[in-house]
């Protein structure tokens, strides 16, 4: 899929929303992609997954063994590129604040994982989501994500592959331009800040 493919998928569910956001990161931006929109008819998710793993190389691709995506957002496209893979998967979440295998998951030590991400910004969710499987015996061997919205600044630690890079410029609160510093926020994510 090309980055025009990618953006008109978004457009066709209204996933492109403009306003001033508050993002999972916690800076602000005027724009919001909703993957959970874009993901919400199967067959759309089925093919965003196909066109994610014709980013990675096929070597790495037959080395992955199970994808583990951060619940909420993470959830339908890992399930995704689970089926698109061929491999299991699962989800870790945070009902105390810190991510973690529940819900009876667990791997085998050394087990080799792609985490999976619906939109990445500043890579923090990631990185923690990277600790949790590896603190449970897992091992990363790349990530992935629908966006990146750090247009491939963002160091995860681990070869990163994103459906497409996109360059929204974000702003910490301090900083916001006047047109978003006149309207209040709308958090749409489920992370709480």
């Amino acid at each position: 899929m090309t980055e025009d493919e990618i953006l008109s998928e978004f457009r066709s569910v209204d996933a492109l929303l403009e306003g001033h956001f508050l993002l999972s990161s916690g800076r602000h931006s005027a724009y919001y992609l909703q993957c959970a929109r874009l993901l919400m008819n199967a067959e759309r998710a089925g093919r965003i997954a196909l066109a994610l793993t014709q980013k990675m190389p096929r070597e790495l691709r037959n080395e992955i063994e199970a994808v583990i995506s951060p619940a909420m957002g993470g959830l339908i496209i890992g399930h995704e590129m689970g089926r698109a893979l061929g491999v299991d998967a699962m989800f870790v979440e945070r009902p105390d604040g810190v991510f973690g295998l529940r819900r009876g998951f667990s791997i085998t030590p050394g087990t080799k994982v792609l985490m999976m991400e619906d939109v990445v910004t500043t890579g923090l969710s990631s990185r923690e989501a990277i600790a949790a499987i590896e603190a449970a015996g897992g091992h990363v061997i790349a990530a992935g994500a629908v966006v990146d919205r750090s247009a491939g600044t963002v160091d995860l630690g681990v070869p990163f592959f994103p459906l497409i890079q996109l360059n929204f410029p974000t702003y910490a609160p301090d900083e916001l331009p006047p047109e978003l510093a006149a309207t209040e926020a709308v958090k749409p994510g489920s992370r709480k800040l």
